[in-house]
Formats: C-alpha cells, sequence, structure tokens
C-alpha cells in the first residue's frame, strides 16, 4: 500500500480523535493575505491565499475549478478538509484552513506528551539556531532573514520572488529549483507553513532529513503536532486564535500576519527530545 502524503496523513490523524462528529463549516473568508475557516462549534483555522492567481472564473469551466463561492457555509467539515488535496491551489487554502480549525479542536481533546507547548514565542527562538549552523529558510521570513544573516555560518533563501530580498542580501537567494540540494546541506531548515497550500511539502521535508533541526513557521502552520512529528518536523511555530470574530475580520479585510496579534497569539510546539 502506497504510503500517505502528509496532508492525507493529517486528515486521517484528525479523524481519529474527532471521529465521526457533525461539524460543519459556519464561514469562510478568502482574503488577500490569508484565507480562514470558522467551525460550527467556533473553532478558526487560518492558511495563505496563494499568490499570482492567472485564471479569473469567466466561464463554467473555471467557476467548477474555484471554491464553491456563496455555498461553503453550513458544509460538512470534513467536505471541506478535502480541498486541502485539490489540484486547485485556492481550494488547497480552504482545505489547509478548514484542517487548521479542526487540529485546534482536536487539541482540546488529547493530550500532547510527544510535545512541550510554549506561547508567546517565536519560531525561530524554538529553532536555537547556533553561530556553526548552516540555516535554509524556504520562503523570505524577513524578520528571520534579518536576525541571523550575520550571525550564521551559511544561509540560504529559497523562494520564487527574489525581489522580496534586499539588495544587500540578494546573494542569499536560491531559486526554488535548486531547494532540494541546498537542504540537504543545511543543519537547520526553516520552512514556511505555506507549502501546504503551494505544494511540494514531503519532497521539502524528505530533502531536510539530515538536518538537526527542522522548523515549519507561519501562521498556516498550526496544525496537529504529531503528523508532522512524525514526517519530520521538529518545531511547529503557528498561532493558536484567540478571538475568531476578529481573525475573520482582519482576513476579509486584507490583513497579513502582522495584523493577527489583535486575535491570535504565537505559539510554538517542540518535539521531545529536540
Amino acid at each position: 500500500m502506497e504510503s500517505q502524503n502528509i496532508i492525507q496523513a493529517w486528515t486521517s490523524d484528525l479523524r481519529q480523535v474527532l471521529g465521526n462528529e457533525p461539524l460543519t463549516v459556519d464561514d469562510v473568508r478568502i482574503g488577500v493575505f490569508y484565507t480562514a475557516a470558522q467551525l460550527s462549534d467556533g473553532h478558526v483555522g487560518v492558511a495563505f491565499t496563494p499568490r499570482g492567481l492567472t485564471v479569473s472564473v469567466c466561464c463554467p469551466q473555471s467557476a467548477a475549478e474555484a471554491p464553491p463561492a456563496g455555498r461553503m457555509a453550513g458544509r460538512n467539515a470534513w467536505a471541506l478538509a478535502e480541498y486541502a488535496g485539490s489540484p486547485v491551489s485556492l481550494r488547497r487554502a480552504v482545505g489547509v484552513a478548514t484542517l487548521n480549525a479542526l487540529s485546534a479542536l482536536a487539541l482540546t481533546r488529547r493530550e500532547m506528551p510527544e510535545a512541550r507547548l510554549l506561547p508567546g514565542v517565536d519560531a525561530l527562538d524554538a529553532a536555537e539556531v547556533q553561530p556553526d549552523d548552516r540555516v535554509t529558510l524556504v520562503g523570505a521570513f524577513v524578520p528571520f532573514i534579518k536576525k541571523i544573516k550575520d550571525h550564521v555560518s551559511a544561509l540560504w533563501v529559497i523562494d520564487k520572488h527574489p525581489e522580496a530580498l534586499k539588495p544587500d542580501e540578494k546573494h542569499l537567494w536560491c531559486p526554488p529549483e535548486q531547494a532540494l540540494g541546498v537542504l540537504a546541506e543545511a543543519s537547520v531548515v526553516i520552512m514556511t507553513g505555506s507549502t501546504l497550500v503551494e505544494g511540494g511539502t514531503d519532497e521539502l521535508l524528505e530533502a531536510a532529513r539530515g538536518a538537526r533541526r527542522v522548523v515549519m513557521a507561519g501562521p498556516t502552520a498550526s496544525p496537529w503536532p504529531p503528523t508532522f512529528f512524525a514526517h519530520g518536523v521538529d518545531v511547529l511555530g503557528g498561532i493558536r486564535v484567540t478571538d475568531g470574530p476578529k481573525l475573520l475580520q482582519i482576513v476579509s479585510q486584507g490583513g497579513s500576519g502582522y495584523f493577527f496579534g489583535q486575535g491570535a497569539e504565537k505559539i510554538c510546539f517542540v518535539r521531545v527530545g529536540k
């Protein structure tokens, strides 16, 4: 039997904890930067909204591929969670946001002996980067680059958009097609949770197997620790939603992660023994 990819395993693990509870999604917001889903019990999850969408909904075929606008609220949560495996990136955003909401609920139902919970801690601090580390960032984490670029042995930044780097940081950039090779050389890997939406998470984690510490960071990286630890992640640095309605409002008004402090707090899960 072919092994499950990380999205399939995540969904399966959550089903084991939550069973067949009749959960529905009460609200979905697809904002410029983030997408949010709210469960019928109030739990909210967010996910990166993909950039560079080139197909407009202008015909029956493209409309069928897009998320069913106006018809997602009230649907079964597991049905929307299946979108996380869709070939359409905007549907994947809805699916991952729903899985993050289901994960937030599951965290209230199961103890987590395999993880140390660090409320309010930034993912970079939990990474415990040392001066002799060779660090690969998957995603141009601007604050992370600023903090570590002069304090590590080597730093590579993998991103589709080199313009995200400042002029004096351009030499750090690596194109995505070089990602697997650069990841294999790193002792610390910090990857954005948005790969769960953009795709390639399994391949990136496999390439990072040799690193002493693998971190998944950002608001999209608020998933279920057991699944991600089993796939090679050592630190999950995401958010915990504290005010669901406020976060939905921020997302729908074009808010990026910089605004999430009004409705969420930073949180890290660190794998015990790491």
